[in-house]
C-alpha cells in the first residue's frame, strides 16, 4: 500500500510540474503572438528600419539571420556528422576517445557568451575576418558542434552492427558499408541532433553581438566579410536599449513573433525530413 501511495504520488508530482511547464510555455506564446501579431505586416516585413528602429520594418535583420542560420548549419553539418562518423566508425575506443567524448559533452554546456570571446578573439581579431557574416557563422558553428556530434554518434550507434557485418560479408569496403548500410538509417537522428543546433543558433545573442551583428545598416550584406543585421540582436536592442521602450514595445513583439516563426519553419522543414527518412529507411 504504501509503495503504491509513493508510486502515485511521484506520478502525479511528474504530471503537475509538466503541466506547469506546459501552461508557463503556452502562455508566453500566447502572450507574444497577442502583442505581436497586430504589428506584423507586409511593410513590417519588406522595408528597412528607420528612427532608429522606432519605425520602419526588419527585411534586412530577417536576411541576417538567414544568412547566419544557412551558414552557420553549412559549416556545422558536414564537420558534426564527419567527427561523429569517425569516433563511432573509425577511432579505437580507449582512453583518448573517451576523453573526446567528455570533452564534447562539456563544450555543449558552455555558456554562449564564452563562444562569442573565442570567436572574437579568433576570428575577428586573429584571422582578421573582422565584425562579419562569415566571423559569426564560424563561431555559430563551433557553438552548436556538440550537440550535433553527440546526436549523429548516438544515432549512429543505433544501428544494428548486423548492419554492418552484412555488407563486409559480401565484399563492402568500410566506407561503403557506412555509406550506403548505416548513413541512410542514422538520418533521423542525425536530423534531430541538426534541429536542436538550427534552433540554439537562430536565438542566440551573445557571439553575434561580438562577432557578426550590428543594430542598424543602410544595405543589405553583399559578402561574407560584411557585418549583418538579425533578429535575436535587434529584438535585444529594442527590448532593452531603446530611449522610447513604450514606442517601440509593440515592434519589439512583432521581431519576436518573426524570429519563433522562423525557427518554427527551419524546424518543421527539418523534421518533416526527418519523418521522410525514416519512413523510407525502416528496419
Amino acid at each position: 500500500m504504501k509503495k503504491a501511495l509513493t508510486q502515485a504520488g511521484a506520478v502525479w508530482g511528474m504530471r503537475i510540474v509538466t503541466y506547469a511547464i506546459v501552461a508557463v510555455i503556452g502562455y508566453i506564446l500566447f502572450d507574444i503572438v497577442k502583442n505581436g501579431l497586430p504589428a506584423v505586416s507586409w511593410a513590417f516585413l519588406s522595408t528597412q528600419p528607420r528612427h532608429g528602429g522606432a519605425a520602419g520594418g526588419i527585411f534586412p535583420a530577417i536576411i541576417g539571420t538567414l544568412c547566419l542560420i544557412l551558414g552557420t548549419v553549412a559549416v556545422a553539418l558536414p564537420l558534426g556528422v564527419g567527427a561523429a562518423i569517425y569516433l563511432s566508425e573509425y577511432a579505437v575506443q580507449n582512453a583518448f576517445t573517451r576523453a573526446v567524448r567528455l570533452a564534447i559533452v562539456t563544450l555543449a554546456g558552455v555558456p554562449s557568451i564564452v563562444f562569442g570571446l573565442f570567436g572574437l578573439g579568433l576570428f575577428v581579431l586573429f584571422f582578421k575576418f573582422g565584425t562579419s557574416i562569415l566571423a559569426g557563422n564560424l563561431t555559430l558553428a563551433c557553438m552548436i558542434l556538440p550537440t550535433i556530434i553527440v546526436a549523429s554518434e548516438e544515432s549512429l550507434r543505433a544501428v544494428p552492427q548486423g548492419f554492418r557485418e552484412a555488407s563486409l560479408a559480401l565484399g563492402a569496403t568500410r566506407w561503403q558499408t557506412i555509406y550506403k548500410n548505416v548513413l541512410p538509417y542514422s538520418l533521423p537522428g542525425m536530423l534531430t541532433g541538426s534541429i536542436l543546433g538550427v534552433g540554439r543558433a537562430a536565438g542566440e545573442t551573445a557571439p553575434i553581438l561580438l562577432t557578426a551583428a550590428a543594430f542598424f545598416l543602410p544595405r543589405l550584406p553583399h559578402s561574407p566579410f560584411d557585418q549583418v543585421m538579425a533578429l535575436p540582436y535587434h529584438l535585444y536592442i529594442l527590448a532593452t536599449q531603446h530611449p522610447d521602450m513604450a514606442l517601440v514595445r509593440p515592434l519589439a513583439y512583432g521581431t519576436a513573433l518573426v524570429l519563433l516563426a522562423l525557427v518554427l519553419g527551419l524546424n518543421l522543414g527539418a523534421i518533416a525530413l526527418r519523418i521522410y527518412f525514416r519512413k523510407k529507411y525502416q528496419w
